[in-house]
């Protein structure tokens, strides 16, 4: 399952704390969508941002580049996990933005393994 959960909480946050406070139909329309559905759908984790709308969203919004970048990176480290590793989501994680389980052999110990 595609993993968009880092880059919906960073928008939404990004968003909501705007010092513009700009409502979803306000940034949709300043990216060039025509309602506000598509910022709800990026928010819920259901979408992505399109790459070739990155910058207009990290201008908008105040987004450093490093902060789009390692949301993204993580949502799609997650989704390969997910795949690699056939990890099925619960019903409630499918509503929630929630971190994904991942086996005890895949997680970081700060060491090289050795």
């Amino acid at each position: 399952m595609r993993c968009f959960k880092n880059i919906a909480q960073l928008i939404r946050t990004k968003r909501m704390n705007h010092p513009k406070g700009y409502s979803q139909s306000e940034l949709s329309h300043l990216l060039g969508y025509k309602n506000g559905q598509f910022i709800s759908n990026v928010e819920r984790a259901l979408c992505n941002i399109p790459l070739k709308m990155l910058r207009k969203v990290s201008e908008v919004l105040d987004i450093t580049a490093d902060e789009l970048k390692t949301a993204i990176l993580k949502d799609q480290e997650e989704t390969l996990n997910n795949y690699l590793f056939n990890i099925k989501p619960t019903k409630k994680e499918k509503t929630e933005v929630q971190p994904a389980a991942m086996p005890a052999q895949f997680l970081a110990t700060g060491t090289d393994g050795n």
